[in-house]
């Protein structure tokens, strides 16, 4: 978490001519501004800068300059068409409100200097910033990531609240794999054989590959991201991350690092790591589940919670919106072709948009919890999601919720997630709720909509070259 909190420059190369200040060396993460940033790059022999923004799809994206160069009067461009393309790099035809740019005009990276550390597997002296995206003339462009994100936490500060999250994201530890017609499978671990599944909270299976989870913390550390718990999950070699709970930006920043961080831990250690909702056939999918609750900014209280410690208005209400809206933005949570492989009956995922109290096979989960910590759990997002634009979706549905004054169904007491399949079964479908109704362009913005869908589609269009195995295998000789 940043020990210092900053607003975005106006431009990189700020810095002023007078003395610097003597900044908080010691911060892992963040500064409070560029007289600070000189001095703590200077402080660390910090040689390289990579400067980095999530497309998308999560991806980080940007430029690598000199610290000097970082410091003085330079603007970093990047073009919009990197908004434009597919997870496979190819660029999909303009269809519906889904436009290129007619110039392919330039977009600028603005620096958060709240998000400044260190690259801890750099064998050079570098060091990484998180960049928010601003047109040539200062304006944020609603259509990116971030500030999709912000423009949700915009829509609740109007109305004096300020919602908290706490993330956890499930991944899994694969052998190395360079031909992708051949399925994944766990990895040796310290013992030499292969993990098998049926491991979930077992410490053994967490043992197996101790010494890769001790570069998982020791990168964290360096880069001042803080891990709450690590788990094993149900899946052959998939763990858990769980984030201690705060401000969405902050959490998605942390999410989108931990991401890179997990993923270059792994590779030091010769195997992969993966995000993919569903990367085994026949075991568990990977979630990120969100936890939520939203407090007053003038009282700091959890306005889940009326005085007397009973469930408020505002609680169901907020249900009663992630039941209502949550299909409509799911292609927001489950991103991809593969993402609705994870959601089917009897894997240990959602399957409808039930709630229940302490149950686990629902959709929104409300955990035990005293009055203060009165919270919403989103199990529906994958972990391939863009933790952006998940976070996003969800909390825009909530407040929708909160707005419209919209009431939940029946809490369910019984098992959830073995009957029918009550959420868009396919990327297309999931695509086509996004468009159709004009509450969530309000939330979101239309560009954003537009972008986004036009790009799912492209997407669905490349997967659909693809012949299967099964296809091959009852296709081939029997039609």
């Amino acid at each position: 978490m940043p020990q210092k909190k900053s607003k975005p420059a106006p431009a990189i190369g700020t810095v002023a001519k007078a003395a610097v200040a003597q900044p908080t060396l010691t911060s892992l993460r963040g500064v409070a501004d560029w007289r600070e940033a000189t001095a703590w790059l200077r402080a660390r022999g910090i040689e390289d800068v990579e400067c980095i923004t999530p497309d998308l799809a999560g991806v980080p994206r940007g430029k690598m300059m000199p610290s000097s160069k970082f410091t003085s009067n330079t603007s970093l461009a990047l073009p919009s068409a990197l908004y434009r393309h597919t997870i496979s790099g190819e660029y999909p035809e303009e269809t519906g409100n889904f436009r290129y740019e007619p110039r392919d005009s330039d977009l600028k990276l603005v620096p958060d200097l709240s998000t400044l550390s260190v690259v801890p597997w750099e064998t050079d002296p570098t060091a990484q910033v998180i960049c928010d995206i601003v047109d040539t003339d200062g304006k944020a462009v609603a259509y990116t990531p971030r500030n999709v994100l912000k423009n949700v936490l915009k829509l609740y500060k109007e109305r004096g609240w300020k919602p908290a999250v706490a993330p956890e994201i499930e991944f899994y530890l694969v052998a190395k794999n360079d031909d992708p017609d051949y399925p994944l499978h766990p990895p040796k671990g310290r013992s030499g054989r292969s993990i098998l599944g049926g491991q979930g909270y077992s410490i053994a299976g967490i043992n197996e590959f101790d010494e890769l989870i001790d570069d998982i913390y020791h990168f964290s550390e360096k880069q001042g991201l803080e891990i709450d718990t690590l788990i094993h999950e149900e899946g052959p070699a998939q763990l858990e991350i769980n984030l201690r709970h705060g401000d969405p930006v902050e959490l998605a920043d942390q999410v989108f690092l931990f991401k890179r961080t997990i993923r270059e831990a792994a590779m030091k250690h010769g195997i992969y790591a993966t995000f993919m909702a569903k990367p085994m056939q026949g075991q568990a999918g990977s979630a990120m589940h969100i936890h939520q609750s939203v407090v007053d900014i003038k009282t700091g209280k959890n306005i889940f919670s009326n005085p007397d410690g009973s469930p408020s208005r505002e609680f169901f209400h907020f249900i009663g919106g992630m039941q209502a809206y949550v299909p409509k933005t799911l292609v927001m949570m489950a991103p991809y072709v593969n993402s609705y492989r994870r959601l089917t009956p009897d894997m240990s995922a959602p399957v409808n948009t039930a709630w229940g109290y302490d149950n686990r096979t629902t959709a929104f989960r409300v955990p035990v919890s005293d009055a203060a910590a009165r919270r919403v759990e989103n199990r529906l997002p994958s972990s391939d999601a863009n933790p952006y634009l998940a976070l996003a979706a969800s909390l825009g549905c909530g407040l929708l919720g909160m707005m419209k004054g919209i009431e939940p169904g029946p809490a369910t007491e019984d098992t959830a997630n073995e009957g029918a399949i009550d959420l868009p079964r396919g990327l297309l479908e999931a695509v086509s709720l996004l468009e159709s109704d004009p509450a969530l362009a309000e939330v979101f913005s239309p560009e954003f909509i537009g972008l986004y869908a036009g790009v799912k589609r492209g997407e669905f269009e490349t997967f659909m070259q693809v012949i299967s195995p099964w296809e091959r295998e009852f296709l081939l000789l029997n039609v």
